[in-house]
């Protein structure tokens, strides 16, 4: 093997162009076994290989640096600067995170999973190295897809007057996870279409000098190019033409579905697909798909990632006029959601958790300060052993601090729906639904809660002494430790499924003084101005003592889930051994 030559970037200068080649096929070979095995991004690794083999040759990487955006290019990368062993071997392919990370090699220079912001980065790096008087290449790496992201366009403004070295690679595989949308995609399209000799060029009009590569998965144009704009003394954007999927027929052919896959997606493709059964994501496209056969004015929204809300693309060409992907831009979304609803029509702004912090300005000001009756439905919120940069635990302390919106935490199917329900027909405040990530729980009885009157717990089951409330997701984990305590310590605790995130039902609450002497509070996120601060913070002058169990403030990084809910203390008999304790202080006597 070629590969077996090379473990850093150095490396690759004493191969000849043929052996670079070689070596392209080689590491594609490595990233399809592995991605296979483990899951991961393929589609973006596996187009961009031949240019991250080129960038490595011409620039004297680590002292010129390469800033990554969003990461879902990176394998290659990491296979080429001392890495390979968490590809080659097997036991080794948890080793290294699916992004880059400064603590693992000193070709990373910023941990990055959240799209659009390499040009941003790199414009910084660039201009530190000018104030210290150093000489260096900065180069940014971007997707054609998130350049449709604010922040891309904002670092874009800035780089082409930085007045020195900038070099912006754009990789054009004409592709974001799903197709790109926006006008600025036309435009690529025609310079890709005129070999980049197009009058109209969206980066020469800001004032960079532009360089196009047609083919780029060919290692030789790719050098060559790379070679001519290393050491320049002013902003450059070297425009390259990919395959997104390069090299593996079915994630040439299938773009949107071989993005990100989940292991051994590769090994059942010849199997038919079996009917999914009833979720949460298909309620959700049934109840949108009623409104528009109800000829009512919704329109569904959502920033570039329409594959976590299950919306693929048959279901995106039946919603028609009644769908808006903004691209990669979650704070447009918010203002254009927000506007349609003070315009009168219905949206709908479906949201990954992690993404939702891109927005709190536009939630803040857009959204609540003008009081638009948006639906929006927040998914995959809660703790995770997902990596640092894609944690989902910190939503609710960002949305539910926000006057005027409402943030609702549903336990079950009649729950969920009659939320939607809700939060669609009413027109007096913003809406958030933390749409359940365990599968589909129903209770087998119709939700007649009345959701107008805001803040109202529900009281499962009524005991004494000791009040368990579970949040959303957490509502079967408090079952469990209402169980539990019951077992170990013979008390019969009461059960309250509060359904609001964003307050308190103050006259339950108070209530409970008279035969509580402790109250529990389960939530999955983040406990730092999370659900549970605001009940300690109600008895905070009273005799009740509060316990609050959720995650702590960090940034965890791919740590098993059971692993952080033993840290957590997340978990029935950890929690059953908390309350012992506590009701042994003599303070805690009713």
């Amino acid at each position: 093997m070629i590969l077996d030559k090379v473990n850093f970037p150095v490396d690759l200068r004493s191969l000849t162009t043929d052996e670079m080649n070689i070596l392209a096929s080689e590491i594609r070979d490595l990233i399809i076994k592995k991605v296979n095995t483990t899951g991961g991004h393929m589609g973006p690794n596996l187009g961009i290989v031949e240019a991250t083999i080129a960038m490595h040759y011409v620039f004297d990487t680590p002292k010129d640096k390469i800033v990554y955006d969003v990461s879902h290019q990176c394998y290659p990368h990491k296979i080429l600067t001392g890495r390979k062993e968490g590809f080659l071997n097997p036991d080794l392919y948890h080793k290294y995170t699916g992004y880059t990370a400064p603590e693992e090699s000193e070709y990373d220079l910023f941990k990055v999973g959240h799209t659009s912001t390499s040009v941003s980065l790199a414009c910084g790096v660039a201009k530190a190295r000018d104030l210290k008087g150093e000489n260096y290449n900065v180069i940014a790496l971007i997707g054609d897809g998130s350049l449709s992201g604010g922040e891309a366009l904002e670092g874009l403004d800035n780089a082409a007057v930085l007045g020195s070295n900038i070099i912006i690679i754009v990789n054009d595989n004409d592709m974001s996870i799903a197709e790109n949308h926006g006008g600025i995609y036309d435009n690529l399209r025609n310079l890709r279409e005129t070999n980049g000799n197009a009058e109209c060029n969206f980066f020469k009009s800001l004032g960079f000098e532009y360089y196009y590569v047609e083919n780029g998965n060919n290692i030789e144009a790719l050098i060559d190019t790379f070679k001519k704009v290393k050491g320049v003394s002013h902003p450059v954007i070297v425009h390259i033409h990919t395959k997104k999927g390069c090299g593996l027929d079915v994630a040439e052919q299938n773009k949107e579905a071989f993005h990100w896959i989940m292991p051994g997606t590769l090994d059942h493709l010849d199997e038919p697909k079996t009917q999914t059964s009833e979720s949460y994501e298909s309620i959700t496209k049934d109840f949108i798909l009623n409104k528009i056969e109800n000829r009512e004015p919704i329109c569904v929204v959502n920033a570039g990632t329409p594959g976590v809300f299950g919306f693929d693309k048959n279901y995106r060409n039946k919603l028609n006029k009644h769908y808006t992907d903004v691209g990669i831009a979650e704070e447009h979304a918010v203002a254009y959601s927000s506007a349609i609803a003070k315009s009168g029509a219905k949206p709908i702004f479906c949201v990954m958790s992690s993404f939702v912090q891109r927005t709190y300005d536009q939630i803040s000001q857009d959204l609540c300060l003008n009081n638009s009756p948006l639906t929006m439905l927040v998914y995959w919120g809660g703790l995770s052993g997902a990596d640092a940069t894609h944690l989902c635990s910190f939503d609710i302390p960002l949305i539910s601090n926000i006057p005027n919106i409402v943030y609702l935490a549903p336990t079950n199917k009649e729950e969920y729906i009659s939320m939607l329900e809700y939060s669609y027909n009413q027109d007096k405040y913003p809406i958030a639904i933390r749409v359940p990530s365990y599968p589909l729980m129903s209770s087998g009885v119709a939700d007649n809660t009345d959701y107008s009157v805001l803040n109202k717990f529900s009281v499962v089951e009524n005991g004494e002494k000791i009040a368990i409330l579970g949040l959303g997701n957490f509502f079967e984990l408090a079952k469990e430790v209402k169980n539990e305590i019951q077992e170990k310590l013979g008390i019969n605790s009461t059960l309250i499924n509060p359904k609001f995130i964003t307050g308190v039902d103050k006259e339950l609450l108070e209530s409970l003084k008279s035969n509580h002497s402790l109250v529990i509070t389960l939530e999955d996120g983040m406990l730092d101005g999370g659900f549970g601060e605001k009940i300690s913070r109600f008895y905070a002058n009273s005799k009740v003592r509060v316990l609050n169990y959720g995650g702590l403030k960090e940034f965890s990084d791919r740590v098993a889930l059971d692993e952080l809910y033993t840290k957590y203390r997340l978990k029935k008999e950890l929690i059953a051994e908390d309350v012992e304790k506590c009701l042994t202080d003599a303070l805690l006597t009713v």
